[in-house]
């Protein structure tokens, strides 16, 4: 009797947290964040179900508000929160891009209802509505993004390529001259100002290519230093 009342309970457990999927495959291991919604576990790059994190190029702002740049600064605290944390994650389904959509939990706490709280991310209410009173939480008391000038992810893509080209100009941003470029082959490149390639490099940030602030900065997205 007792058998069965454990196995009852952790049954409710798994029903209550949306952890329940039959034959949903398990992936564990360390996370390696790539950015504010996406990691990588185990050799599988994982989408963080339910959420959405601004993209890595997005500048937030504009009317009253500064621009800054809040693709780069939720990235940084997903990482200083979470990199190299062990997590155990359910795949709900695969995206067109081949990676892995899960949910993930970091000593049993769901690392998406985690970002969705702390204004780090929003509830992608699209393919879920997991998270939708977790954001509304979140805004309410003005946490992370929600006390700043902020455009949704969802908002920034719908904008459309021509509209982030003006937001995100060839243009420096102010005090970020560091150019990350991505070659043909793939490889992830920063040029400092007076090195051989940098006035003929371009930044394309539709391509995945952006600005940087600081050498550090760039080291800590993947990008390494030009050689000459």
């Amino acid at each position: 009797m007792q058998g069965m009342l454990r196995v009852c309970s952790l049954l409710v457990l798994l029903l209550s947290t949306g952890f329940a999927q039959a034959g949903a495959p398990e992936i564990a291991g360390r996370i390696s964040v790539v950015d504010g919604d996406t990691f990588r576990v185990g050799g599988h790059v994982v989408r963080l179900h339910g959420i959405d994190a601004p993209e890595a190029d997005q500048r937030c702002g504009g009317a009253a508000e500064p621009m800054w740049n809040c693709g780069a600064w939720v990235t940084a605290q997903v990482r200083a929160q979470y990199q190299g944390a062990h997590t155990r994650c359910l795949q709900v389904d695969r995206d067109r891009y081949g990676r892995a959509v899960a949910r993930c939990t970091v000593d049993g706490a769901d690392v998406g209802r985690s970002l969705v709280l702390s204004g780090l991310a929003f509830a992608f209410r699209r393919y879920s509505m997991a998270y939708d009173l977790d954001e509304k939480a979140a805004a309410v008391a003005g946490r992370g993004l929600h006390g700043t000038g902020i455009t949704s992810p969802a908002a920034f893509r719908k904008a459309g390529v021509a509209t982030r080209r003006a937001q995100n100009t060839n243009a420096a941003p102010d005090g970020c001259v560091i150019k990350g470029n991505i070659s043909a082959k793939g490889q992830r490149i920063y040029h400092l100002p007076g090195q051989a390639w940098y006035d003929r490099t371009r930044i394309h940030t539709a391509r995945g290519e952006r600005w940087f602030c600081s050498e550090a900065e760039a080291r800590a997205a993947g990008w390494r230093k030009a050689r000459r």
